[in-house]
């Protein structure tokens, strides 16, 4: 019988190369490691670490700014509008948001063994901080006790931030991946991408469209270069020169980012695919694209600007796409299940039922205009016979029509044809209205009021308005409103034969 061994996932040791002679990971506890040389960014696939504190001090997030919130494609933790720590740390496993990817989660604990949870870690300037949420019932000046500079602690990704992290290398890599096969295939520059939250597809964004087979030709290089398994390693050294200016396109917009101006600390992080793409970068990659099978959407989505026009492609990998996979067979399974036919039957059958969908509304259509004709027919006869003066009539429908409104005017266009040619006194006002068979609080009736004195009209509407709270209006021979709730004809009938009488 044979008996499968799962090895745990090790970061090969030559993945992080220090290629200056002068640079090395800082040894002193009372020193923090510089972001560029940190644990994560050295051993993308470590989960915990013992380290010692730094520094520690109290942070007061500042209050939400009024009005919307900016837009980000990347949904970061949020962070808790309450008095928080700043843990600055000898050396982290918990990444630090960066080179577009977010930051990481995760749990320090102390030497008590009392878990506190990392809601973020951001670089400030070239340290990575973290912000602690202090736990409920904990004093501040405790939990400054607790993160005495000198302290032993255990910064940790969990099994959650874990995942999370796994997740976002996984696109990250993947993402430089396609750049690389993008620009050197195509000559198609990556403008920007996106870390959109889990599990979203992400993507690049490039000056132009792509052609179905464009997308098809790459994401086939791609995978030939995954099933090969290409090592990823990082290269690391001092930034002693001053940053090349990012490139850019006639149109003037700018092909990526240039570092971000606080970056201090002078560490510069060219991440490698071998034989494929050198790129600086300061995030988390895996060490192989060997398990990145990656899934481009076939097609891009255009953005104008004012300036250019330019394109998104979409694209899925690790996680994400077994996600996608999931999801995409279960609504399959769904909705062949729905259909009563096999898988492959599905767009045949979901196309028999679209076609066989229209002829029905056709017929409905139909049927409900030569309904609008012969209650047309009845109207007008009973304008043509009356004698008194001004015809005013209400008609009352119980109709769970799709369309209600469509239908009244159906009406109302054969009342107004009929009488367009009609000899003799035929100044009337007529309301219709329509209601659903089964109602609630929330239900709509659509009311419609027609007739042959403009100012009649309008008087019948703002009658509507005043006693029964229909929300509408009109101009000339029409008027139409819509009323929220249950109607009740010896109530709401009652309320509109007064309001005709008081014509």
């Amino acid at each position: 019988m044979a008996t499968a061994v799962l090895l745990p996932t090790q970061t090969p040791a030559d993945y992080h190369r220090i290629i200056s002679p002068t640079l090395e990971v800082p040894n002193d506890p009372e020193i923090s490691v510089p972001v560029g040389l940190l644990a994560c960014q050295r051993d993308p696939l470590r989960k915990s670490i013992e380290t010692t504190v730094v520094s520690v001090s109290v942070y007061q997030p500042p209050a939400a700014p009024a009005g919307k919130k900016t837009k980000k494609s990347v949904i970061a933790p949020d962070i808790p509008n309450e008095t928080l720590l700043h843990v600055l740390l000898h050396d982290t496993v918990i990444f630090p948001e960066g080179g577009g990817q977010p930051t990481d989660t995760g749990v320090i604990t102390t030497k008590d063994n009392a878990n506190w949870d990392v809601v973020q870690c951001k670089r400030h300037g070239g340290h990575a901080v973290h912000y602690v949420k202090i736990p409920s019932g904990v004093e501040v000046d405790a939990a400054l006790v607790a993160f005495t500079p000198g302290a032993k602690v255990t910064a940790a990704l969990g099994e959650e931030g874990y995942s999370r992290r796994y997740d976002h290398m996984s696109m990250h890599t993947s993402q430089h991946l396609l750049s690389a096969l993008l620009e050197t295939r195509l000559d198609l520059p990556t403008l920007s991408w996106s870390l959109t939250s889990y599990p979203s597809p992400c993507y690049v964004e490039i000056p132009r469209g792509m052609t179905q087979e464009e997308v098809m030709a790459i994401q086939t290089e791609a995978n030939n270069l995954v099933f090969e398994g290409r090592r990823v390693h990082v290269e690391v050294e001092e930034l002693n020169e001053k940053p090349a200016e990012v490139p850019k396109l006639e149109s003037g917009r700018s092909v990526g980012k240039a570092l971000p101006e606080d970056y201090t600390g002078g560490v510069k992080r060219v991440v490698v695919i071998d034989g494929v793409d050198r790129n600086p970068c300061c995030g988390t990659h895996l060490p192989s694209i060997h398990n990145l099978q990656l899934f481009l959407l076939p097609h891009t989505e255009a953005l104008s600007r004012s300036s250019a026009t330019s394109a998104r492609l979409y694209f899925l990998a690790g996680p994400r796409l077994i996600a996608h996979l999931t999801q995409t067979h279960n609504l399959l399974t769904s909705t062949s299940a729905i259909l009563s036919c096999g898988a492959p039957l599905v767009p045949e059958r979901v196309n028999q039922v679209v076609e066989e969908r229209k002829k029905a509304e056709k017929r409905v259509n139909d049927t409900e205009t030569e309904l609008a004709g012969h209650i047309a027919s009845g109207l007008v006869d009973s304008i043509k016979i009356h004698s008194g003066g001004l015809f005013k009539k209400h008609v009352h429908r119980t109709d769970d029509t799709g369309n209600a409104l469509g239908f009244l005017t159906s009406i109302a266009f054969a009342v107004g044809a009929a009488l367009s040619d009609a000899e003799g006194n035929n100044d009337h006002v007529l309301v219709l209205s329509s209601s659903p068979s089964s109602q609630n609080s929330s239900s709509i009736s659509t009311v419609l009021i027609l007739g042959s004195d403009d100012a009649k009209v309008k008087a019948a509407g703002e009658g509507l308005k005043a006693k029964l709270g229909v929300k509408g209006g009109g101009k000339g021979p029409r008027w139409s409103g819509k009323f929220t709730g249950v109607w009740k004809e010896n109530r709401e009938n009652v309320v509109i034969d007064e309001i005709l009488v008081s014509l």
